[in-house]
């Protein structure tokens, strides 16, 4: 059975229970919502690669505002606006009149004016960038609402402190894509060692609340200091109640043994992120400069924490999928070797995040989806048939 005619046999109901809908936390939608939009997400890959083209959302514009830098993101987002026929609008987060004192629902309630979806990325202070997504989506609901206003505005979180849904629903995908199903699959989610910044927690969170949703044996490893929210950790307990497992442990040799796929990725010393929290809220960008430099001081500390040939050949017949959601640090928290071997499966994981945004669009927005899919890839082929 094809992508598309597993997207038809859906029932019509799961579709429909998508129409208006945002993407905040993964955590947030039910398994069966998350199945569809994968579907829906499969489907449009499909076509894609047939070269059929889906502008199911013509003349309409697809804003993003970024508070952090992005390329895979922002390309995705782009370049899944314009595969529907949307125009892509992504802006700075620093252009905006929210560091001049503007809130997140009045930012909301201007962008709802003219915005026909909105994603926002909001990432590096922890406690605050998931609460201005919601707060953008209150201003945008209610000013459709003060205004009589039909349209459906999805949000669609680029990436927060909580969460990186459209990165991890990606890696899913990918993930499947490889293996199938991932009920019994061994991953390990890894701290790794980088000497650049203090990354967001927000994608080993989203990675350990979601895989252990599907059955997957999960362990995170991560040196000690490095621990994530207790949110986080209390959920993917949960989570792994389902049929999976999850576990933590403090040793990186212990979390690759017999591993099958390895996702070894940095992020901020946990009590660090804290601080950052008053520091930001003063404006004080001395002191964050000064907590940002003891982060790096603390990661140095961990510089054997590499994804390397050595570790590789730890897991399971010593050939784990490697992932990313990149850039990795080569060198760092990657050896050159392991990344080089494993450049197409990242970039074939990354792609993967164009029809998630994809499928998130198309799926909040327009009704009867599989209905529309098929007259479109039945039109394609009657004109290749004619010619």
């Amino acid at each position: 059975m094809s992508e598309l005619e597993t997207l038809q046999a859906l029932d019509r109901a799961a579709l429909d229970g998508l129409i208006g809908g945002s993407l905040l936390t993964t955590q947030e939608w039910s398994v069966a919502s998350l199945d569809t939009v994968r579907a829906v997400a499969r489907a449009l890959a499909e076509l894609d690669r047939r070269g059929i083209r889906t502008p199911l959302c013509p003349d309409q514009l697809a804003w993003a505002v970024f508070f952090d830098q992005s390329t895979r993101t922002k390309s995705a987002w782009a370049g899944a606006a314009a595969r529907l026929g949307m125009q892509p609008v992504i802006v700075d987060g620093s252009s905006t009149q929210v560091s001049h004192g503007e809130t997140a629902v009045e930012t909301g309630a201007m962008l709802g004016m003219n915005a026909h979806a909105m994603g926002i990325r909001h990432d590096l202070i922890l406690g605050e960038g998931n609460a201005f997504i919601r707060d953008v989506k209150t201003g945008i609901d209610d000013y459709l609402a003060a205004t009589d206003d039909p349209r459906k505005v999805p949000v669609v979180n680029l990436q927060c402190d909580v969460d990186h849904p459209t990165q991890t629903m990606a890696d899913l995908l990918w993930l499947e894509e490889k293996f199938g199903r991932l009920a019994d699959r061994r991953i390990t989610v890894s701290w790794a060692y980088s000497p650049s910044y203090a990354k967001p927690l927000s994608v080993p969170q989203g990675l350990i609340t979601l895989l252990t949703r599907f059955g997957a044996h999960v362990t995170l490893a991560h040196p000690p200091g490095y621990q994530l929210t207790d949110e986080a950790m209390t959920a993917a307990d949960d989570n792994a109640a389902g049929g999976g497992s999850f576990r933590v442990v403090d040793d990186m040799d212990e979390a690759f043994a017999d591993a099958e796929i390895v996702y070894p990725k940095s992020w901020g010393a946990y009590d660090l992120m804290v601080e950052r929290i008053s520091a930001n809220a003063a404006g004080d960008t001395a002191e964050l400069a000064r907590i940002e430099q003891r982060a790096l001081d603390r990661n140095a500390d961990h510089t054997d924490w590499i994804c390397d040939e050595r570790q590789m050949a730890r897991t399971a017949r010593g050939d784990a999928l490697y992932m990313h959601c990149l850039p990795a640090d080569i060198g760092a928290e990657v050896s050159p070797a392991v990344m080089d071997r494993h450049k197409v499966n990242v970039a074939r994981q990354a792609n993967w995040k164009v029809y998630m945004v994809m499928a998130l669009l198309a799926a909040a927005k327009v009704p009867d989806l599989a209905g529309a899919l098929t007259r479109i890839e039945e039109n394609a082929r009657f004109n290749e048939e004619t010619k």
